[in-house]
């Protein structure tokens, strides 16, 4: 798809400086932009790469009083929300998958399909599954006993749901992802003897995705030791996120690539786990709050809360933490100036 740089500001309804004739037909970043790429900036720190971009258009704040050597410059609210809306527009369609079966799939008769479903090569269905209206289960993916998709679902290659699993409505599982798997549990065994093994704790809950949750490649959601683990409304889930078994998660939550949460922590709704965060079990995090990258955590986030570090406390002690070397370094200096005018003093007459 292609259209003019006017018919784009008219579109995002912006405010266009600049030649609106030229033709964009992609979008790139400010550094690999060339003729005929629409680009955009939102943040100072990125001014340099606005100087020297060879984007035809670029799409800036509405107060943005810079220069840009882009031939047309759109002015907007949000540069960066504005410039998902034209990845929409310039996108190729997205692959469809016409509703069918292929005839390498292995479905249980007790399996129950509903309208339009998309069944790809080597996938199984096994006995009870339940899949809504309109889903699609991709190759290779497994889809064990009794559990429930819900309609428009979208399961990618080689994911596996395992037995008893439930998956609201338009859920999105990417390739790799192992929903239902069990949770760590083990008990050590000390005998009278003297020896010792490792017993393994059954894992008899499920696993619950709610209405529009997201998960991201590779990604795992441990099945509960009783009950559920439960992933809430509109969560969205990153690539390589451990979460361990009895896990709640709230609606409206983020949980960003490599991050790991123990068994039975509890995440509000609208928090955001930053990447590589470590949660140990049996927390609460309140609503809103946030655990910031690599971080340590070991006790419970109060609603609203930003903690950091390893261990994470509050942001605000964090940010205090940084700022002590260079407190020290200049005390070291006041009292370095100070034992120079006492050796003045003590050598006048």
């Amino acid at each position: 798809m292609s259209m003019t740089v006017h018919e784009l500001a008219e579109r995002l309804g912006g405010d266009l400086t600049g030649d609106g004739s030229l033709e964009i037909v992609a979008l790139a970043s400010l550094t690999e932009a060339r003729a005929g790429d629409v680009s955009f900036f939102k943040d100072a720190k990125y001014a340099r790469h606005l100087s020297a971009t060879r984007a035809s258009a670029v799409l800036v704040p509405q107060a943005w009083q810079g220069t840009c050597p882009a031939p047309a410059v759109i002015r907007v609210q949000d540069p960066n929300r504005a410039f998902s809306q034209a990845a929409v527009w310039f996108a190729p369609p997205p692959v469809a998958r016409a509703p069918g079966i292929h005839p390498t799939a292995v479905i249980a008769p007790s399996a129950r399909l509903g309208q339009d479903v998309h069944v790809g090569p080597w996938t199984v269905i096994e006995d009870g599954a339940v899949i809504g209206d309109r889903a699609v289960i991709e190759a290779q993916v497994f889809v064990g006993a009794r559990v429930e998709l819900g309609e428009g679902c979208h399961i990618y290659p080689q994911v596996t749901v395992r037995e008893g699993c439930k998956l609201g409505r338009r859920v999105i599982l990417h390739s790799g992802v192992r929903i239902g798997g069990d949770g760590y549990g083990y008990n050590p065994v000390f005998r009278p003897d003297g020896t010792i093994s490792i017993e393994k704790i059954p894992q008899l809950g499920i696993v619950e995705l709610g209405d529009d949750v997201e998960v991201g490649c590779n990604a795992t959601i441990d099945r509960a030791r009783f009950g559920r683990t439960r992933i809430g409304n509109s969560t969205k889930i990153d690539n390589l996120v451990q979460i361990g078994h009895n896990v709640q998660v709230g609606d409206y939550s983020g949980i960003i690539a490599q991050a790991g949460v123990a068994g039975s922590t509890r995440i509000g709704s609208g928090c955001i786990i930053w990447a590589q965060a470590g949660l140990s079990g049996h927390l609460t995090i309140g609503d809103r709050a946030q655990v910031g990258p690599k971080s340590g955590l070991s006790k419970d986030v109060p609603e609203g809360e930003y903690y950091l570090g390893l261990p994470a406390y509050p942001k605000r002690e964090f940010a205090a933490t940084l700022l002590v070397p260079r407190q020290v370094e200049k005390l070291k200096q006041r009292v370095a100036a100070l034992e120079a005018r006492l050796n003045a003093l003590g050598q006048q007459p």
